[in-house]
């Protein structure tokens, strides 16, 4: 009786305010909703996607952004778009995202509709989002939407992650679909987030350059073509989001962050997260070359301070490169949290506030 009459005063509400917030306090989770394959989501665990966060309902279309002050320092992570940009992303629809595939494609038309909801700018005047160009007789096509600054818009900051993946089998029973939800579907869940609340907020006096990246999983074709493409002089930081959504060695709301002391980015980052509950370490896996084995690398080559977060084990994580590899192998929770920690502790550079020193490469 007690949460009928609580809803039965939340639809009340609704006549006199825009929303009505639902605090999910860690109660056990209910049986998911069908995915886009059709298929039966997962159910909820206790408290899984509920911890200090809030799910918002508003009724309205994710295009009527509210702006938010500049002064307005909280940020509240909305789990259901989390959720549902993931489960897209990592569909079988998608099967495996691998470049040149009709799979990649749904990908891209998927990531273009919300970048147009959020209302960005196209990447120098180009009438798409795509940034069209053919290598080893593929077409290809990173999806780039801008956000331009306010005092400082000429220069730049990258905040990215790779939307392709491995694609399928050729043959074999069962299943044969490379879905890559945490490699990088849920980086590219960070980029859509993280470019809605920046819009939502928009304080940036820098400009940011939201970027998903194609041919990741090939060489790293995309960031290295978009690298020769632009002025690095005009480009004060990269924020590449890879494999974000499982908890690491670390333990609950940690984030390990590549090429440390490359740098002053990290001690910028971690200076903005004190006070908060979450942290950022150096890159634990040194031996196995991060620094220059995701899309960072190409900018970090022309002197840009372009870094990678990360959570995943990477040393033990069985799902990495398998079909196994699906959305409900994460945690919207990790993967929520580490956006939020992403947009505290950047905004201090994406404000023009700090401005972290020059890559260095020989170390």
């Amino acid at each position: 009786m007690k949460t009928l009459l609580y809803y039965f005063l939340c639809l009340v509400s609704l006549f006199f305010t825009s929303s009505c917030a639902i605090n999910t306090n860690g109660g056990n989770g209910q049986p998911g909703k069908p995915g886009i394959n059709g298929k039966k989501g997962e159910d909820g665990e206790k408290g899984k996607d509920g911890k200090d966060f809030h799910l918002i309902s508003t009724g309205k279309k994710s295009n009527n952004h509210k702006k938010l002050t500049s002064k307005d320092n909280t940020l509240t992570i909305d789990t259901s778009l989390v959720r549902t940009h993931l489960y897209t992303l990592a569909s079988d629809e998608m099967q495996g995202r691998a470049t040149g595939t009709p799979g990649i494609e749904k990908a891209a038309q998927y990531i273009e509709g919300e970048f147009e909801k959020i209302g960005l700018k196209t990447f120098q005047n180009s009438e798409t989002y795509r940034q069209n160009f053919v290598q080893q007789d593929i077409k290809m096509f990173n999806i780039i939407g801008v956000l331009e600054g306010k005092s400082k818009k000429d220069e730049f900051v990258v905040i990215s992650a790779h939307y392709d993946h491995i694609g399928m089998k050729k043959s074999g029973e069962g299943d044969r679909i490379y879905n890559g939800a945490n490699d990088d579907a849920s980086g590219v869940v960070g980029v859509l987030t993280l470019a809605k609340y920046f819009a939502e907020h928009a304080d940036n006096e820098r400009s940011i350059v939201f970027v998903c990246f194609t041919a990741e999983e090939i060489g790293l074709v995309g960031s290295k073509y978009f690298g020769k493409q632009i002025d690095p002089k005009q480009y004060i930081a990269g924020i590449n989001l890879e494999m974000i959504g499982k908890e690491p060695k670390t333990g609950p709301k940690t984030a390990w962050l590549t090429g440390f002391n490359r740098s002053n980015f990290g001690k910028i980052i971690q200076k903005n997260l004190q006070g908060s509950d979450y942290k950022v370490y150096p890159d634990p896996y040194k031996k196995f070359g991060l620094f220059f084995r995701s899309d960072n690398a190409p900018l970090a080559r022309l002197g840009i301070p372009s870094h990678t977060f990360s959570t995943t084990q990477i040393d033990t994580d069985t799902d990495y490169h398998k079909v196994t590899d699906e959305a409900e192998t994460l945690n919207v929770s990790v993967l929520s949290e580490t956006i939020k920690a992403v947009w505290i502790s950047t905004r201090s550079i994406i404000n023009g506030k700090d401005t972290p020193t020059r890559v260095i490469l020989d170390k």
